[in-house]
């Protein structure tokens, strides 16, 4: 059997030993679960959306990622059970929107991020 680890010896042995005991399983199975839902294009075209006007109906989901409504509620019932969207009901309507400020962030971030990418590289 081939091992592929570095045959260079660990510089400083503490901070592995200290970043593999920071590391949970399950905690790394959730942050996964969290960065694959949101790393679908029309889920993160749902997050962005609700980002960016705070909170939006089924239908107006459905519009905005020119869907059927069944396939907006899938997508926004995904995002809610993974606790990244909240819903609330008013009359016969459903309305969502992000989780809280933490989720907020991640969209925030990721839109800032990806601006200033497309500024260096547009710069290069």
């Amino acid at each position: 059997m081939h091992d592929d680890r570095c045959e260079i010896t660990c510089v400083d042995e503490e901070k592995v030993k200290r970043a593999k005991e920071a590391i949970v399983q399950d905690e790394m199975s959730g942050m996964v679960k969290l960065f694959k839902a949101l790393a679908d294009q029309t889920r993160m075209k749902i997050a962005f959306s609700l980002y960016k006007e705070e909170e939006l109906c089924v239908c107006d989901v459905a519009n905005v990622i020119d869907s059927s409504i069944a396939t907006a509620s899938h997508h926004l019932r995904l995002l809610k059970n993974l606790g990244l969207a909240k819903m609330r009901k008013e009359g016969k309507l459903v309305y969502y929107s992000l989780d809280d400020d933490h989720v907020k962030d991640l969209i925030r971030v990721a839109y800032e991020h990806h601006k200033e990418m497309e500024d260096v590289n547009r710069n290069e």
